[in-house]
């Protein structure tokens, strides 16, 4: 098996977003369990809506990172929720975290945390940066926006960026 690289997830994240895959719409049943068999606490109508961070962990092992969906370092949450990505990445010294401000300059493969981008609250949502230059990220997003869809944004890099995770080539949860 090939060894997992942010080059590959950012391949992935791209290919995934645009399937796309959707939550419940307006005359269209979802088409989200594959994200969702993951976590099995979760159902495919518990997770409407909220598969944001479920979609970051799908392509982080569809690019054959391995990871467990609850890894020790995440106390409140699994890696279905944004806080359970930002517990892992700050609890694991392999992989790198990095506020916003901090001068880190993010590349296609990284993952980002924003804030207040849906519900008004800190790490509310989460992708997979495909391409960044100065001013942007073009990002693959779960349940993006209202419409409850995957698809490929382009945002600022503004106040809404929390912070950036950056797993390491190779990584594999327990060596």
């Amino acid at each position: 098996m090939e060894s997992a690289t942010r080059k590959r997830l950012a391949e992935v994240a791209r290919e995934k977003a645009q399937i796309p895959f959707h939550g419940y719409l307006k005359d269209k049943d979802s088409n989200i369990e594959p994200i969702i068999k993951y976590f099995p606490k979760w159902n495919i109508r518990d997770a409407d809506k909220l598969w944001c961070a479920a979609f970051v962990y799908y392509c982080c092992v569809e690019a054959g990172f391995q990871i467990p969906y609850s890894p020790d370092e995440c106390r409140t949450c699994s890696l279905a929720g944004c806080g359970g990505w930002e517990e892992y990445a700050v609890g694991d010294s392999r992989i790198e975290y990095h506020k916003k401000d901090d001068g880190f300059v993010p590349e296609a493969g990284d993952i980002v945390i924003y804030d207040k981008v849906f519900i008004n609250q800190e790490h509310d949502h989460i992708g997979i940066i495909l391409e960044a230059d100065a001013d942007t990220i073009t990002v693959a997003e779960g349940n993006a926006f209202d419409d409850n869809t995957s698809r490929i944004i382009k945002r600022q890099i503004d106040e809404h960026i929390r912070a950036y995770i950056r797993i390491p080539d190779s990584y594999q949860y327990k060596e």
